[in-house]
């Protein structure tokens, strides 16, 4: 698997993405994966609040969950850091963001499936590639752990998932529960190559990707259902249950 990540001038609210990759983007080869990292499409929708000091930050927070969970310790300690849910992934702040957005928050890309479908339309057709997968990136923190990973939000033009169930391991033993996540995989890649700070590489092309299955055609509603676990059937759903979740304004 190889990896090149694209730098970019400074992009500011209302920016045209299509013309910042046309810019920024290399001729793409058959079967390679371009990852865009969320905030950029949201500054470039201008999905933006201004930080004039009036806003509070909580209440965007809130607004923009599905659910959200309220931790007093968390926020003596951290400030403002809300565990939300938005969009069936659990994440910080309902992906509000205030990194490389110039005095804005910057929130998750408006209409996200099908923007995410859109430039996947675009990049075939401006580039005359037809094999070709588009993911939309973000950073989220995992349990227990220190330090952030990349997840993605949205994808189009292959299989998120590889499912190993029903195959043998190298013993013969049947497997029987076990899923790779292509997705996520592939954006944790990318993400830790593009980076959280003043990187300016908000793009990244990964190409040699044989286990990758490409498809010709944006994901069906039961894909874009099949990534989720239902919480009820998660292995962490017990204790994603024991907290009072708030209904945020999204949900």
């Amino acid at each position: 698997m190889q990896i090149e990540v694209m730098k970019t001038q400074k992009i500011r609210a209302g920016d045209d993405l299509f013309k910042i990759l046309d810019q920024s983007l290399p001729q793409l080869e058959e079967k390679s994966i371009v990852v865009i990292a969320s905030n950029i499409i949201g500054i470039c929708q201008n999905n933006v609040v201004k930080n004039d000091g009036s806003i509070n930050l909580r209440e965007l927070i809130k607004n923009e969950a599905d659910y959200y969970y309220e931790d007093e310790k968390l926020g003596e300690k951290f400030g403002v850091l809300i565990p939300t849910i938005k969009k069936d992934i659990l994440i910080a702040n309902a992906g509000v963001d205030e990194s490389n957005a110039d005095g804005y928050f910057v929130l998750w890309p408006q209409n996200l499936q099908q923007t995410t479908n859109e430039i996947w339309e675009y990049l075939r057709k401006k580039q005359n590639v037809q094999s070709v997968g588009v993911i939309v990136s973000d950073s989220r923190l995992v349990p227990l752990r220190t330090g952030t990973l990349g997840v993605g939000i949205a994808w189009c033009g292959f299989s998120a998932v590889y499912d190993y169930i029903g195959r043998p391991d190298i013993f013969g033993r049947k497997l029987q529960m076990t899923k790779a996540s292509i997705l996520d995989g592939l954006a944790a890649s990318a993400v830790l190559l593009m980076g959280e700070g003043d990187e300016q590489t908000p793009f990244a092309v990964i190409t040699d990707i044989p286990f990758v299955q490409f498809q010709d055609r944006s994901p069906i509603e039961e894909e874009l259902s099949a990534i989720h676990i239902p919480i009820e059937f998660d292995i962490f759903g017990k204790m994603l249950t024991t907290v009072n979740w708030e209904k945020g304004g999204k949900g």
